[in-house]
């Protein structure tokens, strides 16, 4: 019986709530639909702040209280997990206020909503592009904010996310090789233009074999009038490897392509070092 009356009160407050927020929605009363916003919003009922704040948005334009209405907006949004509508109203507040009480964490929240709004690496990654330029930006404006060592790390996984991204494309066209032509000349171009942008990534090692890798492939199936400089090519990037990593994951099989190449070549295999002979004849 407690639990029945419990219910039929919980109904009861919920519509008399309902009607409430429907007479305000209804009111012409711009005033009032302001204060229960602010209302909405504490209560975190921040679908109807939204409602609200969006309809009487243009009637406070140039006045004070845009100010707030405006950023209240975007946290309304921000708070609901609408984080498109949330970044477009912190974007809009702080080009329009750029001295403004809230800008530092307009411009804060308007690249975290979009971080947190960045789909997985093999998606398009439009909100992860401007995450890192709004959290750049943010950096930019306010380099002595509490929150720029947060922003400072969101910044790296962002990067590390959008190299990953190219990484899966770079591995899918070494993966394709000739099919449907020559996917080989796509992965060296993937790769390297990723280790100009991401050189310090987590996966510059990966580009770089990769790289090694099809320039192999591309070699091995080159026309005559090609074969040689494309050998030559393969060695030049296994030295770029061996300087990158010294100590790579991958020495043993770039030394493997790099051998086959002065064979190719007709050159002596003088040009091992000691290290790899010695661990050859241990094998």
């Amino acid at each position: 019986m407690k639990v029945k009356i419990l219910g039929v009160l919980l109904l009861a407050i919920f519509f008399a709530s309902c009607g409430e927020y429907n007479k305000v929605l209804k009111s012409r009363d711009a005033e009032l639909k302001y204060t229960y916003a602010k209302k909405y919003f504490d209560e975190g009922k921040y679908g109807r702040t939204s409602t609200l704040l969006d309809e009487i948005l243009n009637t406070y334009t140039g006045s004070p209280k845009e100010q707030e209405i405006l950023f209240l907006l975007a946290q309304a949004y921000f708070y609901d997990k609408d984080y498109q509508s949330a970044t477009q109203y912190y974007t809009r507040y702080y080009n329009k206020f750029p001295k403004g009480d809230y800008t530092e964490l307009a411009r804060f929240n308007s690249a975290y909503g979009l971080y947190l709004d960045s789909p997985d690496a093999r998606l398009d990654q439009t909100s992860t592009v401007r995450s890192w330029q709004e959290f750049n930006s943010f950096l930019e404006y306010f380099p002595q904010s509490e929150k720029a060592p947060e922003a400072i790390d969101l910044v790296d996984k962002l990067r590390e996310k959008l190299a990953y991204k190219e990484f899966l494309a770079a591995r899918l066209y070494y993966n394709l090789g000739l099919y449907m032509g020559n996917n080989y000349d796509a992965c060296v171009i993937t790769s390297k233009e990723a280790l100009k942008l991401y050189y310090n990534t987590v996966f510059a090692e990966e580009f770089q074999i990769l790289i090694v890798r099809a320039k192999f492939e591309l070699a091995m199936n080159s026309i005559a009038t090609k074969r040689d400089s494309r050998h030559r090519d393969l060695i030049d990037e296994h030295f770029n490897y061996k300087n990158m990593f010294p100590n790579g994951k991958y020495s043993k099989e770039s030394e493997r392509y790099y051998r086959n190449s002065l064979k190719a070549l007709g050159q002596e295999i003088d040009e091992l070092t000691n290290e790899t002979i010695q661990e050859e004849r241990n094998n």
